[in-house]
């Protein structure tokens, strides 16, 4: 407050000093004989002089209008600055330890009452203002510190106290030089932590002779004046000394234990081996504990003796086969070391064994020899079995070439650990060679002879030869214009398959629609009529389209392992139904086998079979069966129908055949059913093969590799779902098709099964019917080929990606690749192929609504 009434003083001085300097100037300005316009300059300099006075008299009283909120609240703030105050006292009152702060000087500011108390027990009263190095020598003259620093870490410091207590000290610099410290009665925390480490130093010695029980090996602890301190069980069995107490004297043991000697007791005892009365054989180590005294262990090596004779004999078996052969053995380790010559490795190289053996092969032979075998030598080490010729000088110093042939010796993990050696002598063969090819040349001289001979003569067949060229240029040439016109109808064909079972899938759709719909009595049999009538146009075209595509080759199979009776089981209900409406006995044998091949491409083929065996069976049966070969299984269809005749049994593969004698009933197919299932085998690689009788019937047969299931993402087969009105009765169901006639009959079928349906021709069109993200839906049925290059696949997971949970997917196309097929497996989407029957597709949604 005195501060700005002094500053208050000095402005208003400040101002009467500026008032007198405007007044003078304005007197002499009066008082001048200057010209004219000299009065008017000055009376502008006058003029800005009262502004600056004008301004600076404006700060002024802004200043002391501050000066006086300053002053306000200077003294609120010192009115807080008490009650701050009084609440540190009562905040360091309240702390449930001792607590005390000196400033920069050491001195004690302030203090609670326990603080006071912490010292009274040593006569010491505590005041405000005392140094901490008073109170330090007061602590260790009255006795009331037994000993400090006993624990330092940053900031803290233990204290032990005169009467067994425990005191934690935590130090803390202020910002004004100051020090903050809190004492902490931490006795219990200390008794509870001593009594844990003896806890845990009980459980360690438990777990060290249990440890030292568990172990192989005999073990004695013996201390330095020659005490048993320690043993562990496998001691007490070795010895034979059950029952023996701890410590006991280790030289009054040697009466009692053949295996303790008089010199374990008076030293280290250097390792050595000890055989007993009973043919054992232990191994005594002694080892010097860095306090005196040794560790004993005693370790029974009877097998492992047992079994070092036994690999001395058998190599001294193998050596003395090997020594018997002509050829040079040899074995070297990883570091290209001798572990194993035979005798005439040694006489050829004229080396005692003791030097062979643990010698280097890089030490042993000359530089210039092993340069030569560097490069052998590194492929075989990288695992690589090595053969190769090899002229070399025995000891005696003849020249002969060797066959070398170095072969890995692998490890339990694959790494080469060594190389056999196997060198042969084939001189002699290589001698042979040379003259057989010396006599070559001889021979090459005499056709050179006859053929200078014979090209007089070959010269005036050449000329006929060359018109004969001619002719057959021209006939490749008409065959390559016929070729090309066949590849380009069949591929023709099977690209058109998709614009030709569009309207078909729509025809079907709809005739499914109108049957379940009620219509007048007569009008069931017209339906059923123009069903059937659809299902044999499907067939046709699917056949026409199936031989196109296989004679364009663009049918790729896909491959994979599958029991056969996830194939068969399903044929042999559909088949069963049909031999019955014909009035034939159906008989199936299952077969648990697993097989590897394509299951759609060979359905195809099982099912060409099974449909001529109904059409050519007039009365009988029809068998489906399979037969366990050595290389591979045979499924069979065989029936007893009016059979084939012999001179046809070679042509009934080959297109647009069919059999002379007539059917049971009329025959609609093309004669394109057994051509497609040769020519579905001979992509597939599986044998055909046909017997028959005429008039007694026929047996065909398709023979496969058996497989093996890796994982059941391979099961084909999938579970029968029921199918009926209730299991898709209410299902919300969205539908995109570029076609309308499609989303039309979709959607008159779907609402006919008692579904919520909106169809689309678009991703756009369907966002503007439903909320694509939100929408509560139950499946999405997405064709496959959209408008503008979109494809069904890509707009299913377009609204995937929008929606918390997956949409179950079913995809509807006429693609048949089976690039597709793996796509759709892969995103677990459902894939069916036009045109679809509504059996099946309503099979299909009850399967994907079910889960």
């Amino acid at each position: 407050m005195a501060d700005g009434s002094e500053r208050e003083r000095l402005l208003e001085r400040e101002i009467a000093k500026l008032k007198r300097i405007n007044a003078a100037l304005i007197e002499r300005v009066e008082a001048s004989n200057l010209p004219r316009s000299a009065p008017y300059a000055a009376f502008e300099h006058a003029v800005l002089l009262a502004e600056q006075v004008r301004e600076r008299t404006q700060a002024l009283n802004q200043t002391t209008h501050e000066l006086r909120a300053s002053n306000r609240l200077l003294a609120e703030a010192r009115e807080r600055a008490e009650t701050a105050g009084q609440h540190l006292v009562d905040a360091i009152e309240s702390i449930t330890d001792a607590f005390v702060l000196f400033d920069a000087d050491q001195r004690i500011l302030r203090f609670n009452s326990r603080f006071a108390e912490f010292w009274r027990p040593a006569g010491i009263r505590i005041r405000q203002g005392m140094r901490l190095e008073d109170l330090r020598r007061l602590a260790l003259s009255t006795g009331l510190v037994i000993s400090e620093q006993l624990g330092r870490h940053d900031r803290r410091t233990i204290y032990r106290l005169h009467d067994d207590r425990w005191v934690q000290v935590h130090q803390r610099p202020t910002r004004g030089g100051g020090r903050v410290i809190l004492y902490v009665d931490i006795t219990e925390l200390k008794r509870h932590e001593h009594a844990r480490r003896e806890h845990a130093l009980a459980q360690k010695t438990q777990l060290l002779q249990t440890t030292v029980d568990s172990l192989s090996q005999g073990v004695a602890v013996v201390t330095a004046s020659g005490m048993l301190e320690m043993c562990n069980q496998r001691f007490r069995d070795l010895t034979g000394l059950e029952t023996l107490n701890m410590p006991h004297d280790l030289a009054s043991l040697c009466h009692h234990s053949e295996l303790i000697a008089a010199e374990d007791a008076q030293g280290v005892t250097a390792a050595c081996e000890r055989h007993l009365a009973d043919g054992r054989v232990v191994e005594v180590r002694g080892h010097a504990m860095p306090g005196g005294g040794q560790v004993l262990t005693f370790t029974d090596v009877t097998e492992r003796i047992r079994h070092a004779e036994t690999l001395r004999e058998r190599e001294h078996w193998i050596r003395t086969i090997t020594d018997e052969l002509p050829a040079m053995i040899a074995y070297l380790d990883r570091d290209l070391r001798y572990v194993f010559t035979n005798r005439v490795y040694e006489e050829w190289y004229g080396w005692p064994r003791d030097l062979l053996l643990g010698g280097e092969l890089e030490v042993l032979h000359s530089a210039e020899h092993c340069a030569r075998l560097r490069p052998y030598l590194t492929r075989a080490l990288a695992g690589e079995s090595v053969s190769f010729e090899f002229p070399e000088c025995s000891a005696s110093g003849e020249q002969r070439v060797l066959l070398r042939a170095y072969v890995p010796h692998f490890d339990g993990d694959g790494e080469v650990i060594g190389l056999f050696v196997l060198i042969r002598d084939i001189t002699e063969r290589r001698r042979t060679a040379e003259a057989l090819h010396q006599a070559y040349q001889n021979l090459e001289q005499r056709v050179r002879e006859r053929t200078a001979e014979l090209t007089h003569v070959n010269r005036q067949l050449r000329e006929e030869i060359a018109e004969r060229a001619a002719v057959e240029q021209r006939l490749r040439e008409a065959k390559a214009e016929a070729e090309a016109a066949n590849l380009s109808k069949t591929k023709f064909l099977a690209a058109v398959s998709h614009d030709l079972l569009q309207p078909l899938n729509a025809a079907r759709l709809f005739t499914g629609a109108l049957s379940e719909q009620d219509v007048a009595p007569g009008s069931h049999e017209l339906i059923d009529q123009i069903g059937r009538s659809l299902k044999d146009v499907e067939t046709l075209l699917g056949t026409l389209v199936d031989i196109s595509k296989l004679d364009a080759g663009v049918v790729t199979p896909d491959v994979g392992a599958f029991p056969v009776a996830a194939l068969l089981d399903g044929l042999a209900r559909e088949y069963r139904q049909v031999a019955a409406s014909e009035g034939l006995e159906f008989h199936y044998v299952p077969s648990s086998a697993v097989v590897r091949s394509d299951i759609q491409l060979l359905t195809r083929v099982v099912r060409n079979f099974l449909t001529n065996a109904i059409r050519y069976t007039g009365e009988g049966r029809i068998l489906l069966g399979c037969r366990r070969r050595h290389d591979g299984l045979e499924i069979v269809v065989g029936d007893t129908g009016m059979g084939i005749e012999a001179e046809e049994l070679g042509v009934i593969f080959q297109e647009f055949r069919r059999s002379h004698a007539a059917g049971r009933r009329q025959d609609r197919g093309l004669g394109l059913g057994l051509a497609i299932a040769d020519k579905i085998s001979r992509i597939l690689d599986h044998p055909l093969g046909v017997a028959s009788v005429a008039g007694r019937g026929s047996l065909f047969s398709v023979r496969l590799p058996y497989g093996e299931l890796i994982s059941r993402g391979q099961l084909p087969a999938t579970p029968a779902v029921a199918v009926g009105e209730a299991v898709l009765e209410g299902k919300r169901i969205w539908v995109v098709d570029n076609d309308a006639d499609i989303c039309e009959a979709m959607r008159m079928l779907l609402t006919r099964w008692g579904c919520e349906v909106h169809v689309a021709d678009s991703e756009a069109s369907l966002a503007a019917q439903v909320a694509l993200a939100s929408d509560p839906v139950d499946v999405l049925i997405v064709d496959y080929h959209l408008d503008r290059g979109d494809t069904g696949l890509a707009l299913a997971e377009r609204v995937n990606a929008q929606r918390q949970v997956p949409l179950p997917v079913m995809a509807i196309t006429a693609n048949h690749s089976v690039e597709l097929k793996q796509r759709m497996r892969e995103r677990g989407y459902l894939l069916l192929h036009k045109p679809v029957k509504p059996l099946k597709l309503r099979m299909a949604l009850s399967r994907l609504v079910s889960g």
